[in-house]
């Protein structure tokens, strides 16, 4: 999977407990799955590695270059999966 420059030097860098791995088993199977208004595309997944704990994972418009990661702890899992957000 591809991933940004700013994922590899700052978001894995700041959160050195965040894995690759977790990102890209996210991104292919998530809990919810939400486009941003600028294309962005937003995933949440469990992750039994951090107890449970939910992870955002955003990727460009491609859907499969991942951009940021970090723990979500609002994270509401009604609705699966939504177009557009504001």
């Amino acid at each position: 999977m591809k991933t940004t420059r700013y994922f590899l030097e700052q978001v894995l860098r700041k959160r050195p407990y965040i894995r690759q791995e977790w990102c890209e088993r996210i991104v292919a199977s998530p809990l919810r799955r939400e486009v941003q208004v600028d294309g962005r595309i937003r995933f949440w997944g469990a992750v039994p590695e951090l107890d449970g704990r939910i992870l955002r994972v955003v990727a460009l418009a491609d859907g499969e270059t991942i951009h940021n990661a970090f723990p979500d702890r609002r994270f509401a899992a009604a609705g699966s999966e939504k177009k557009e957000t504001s």
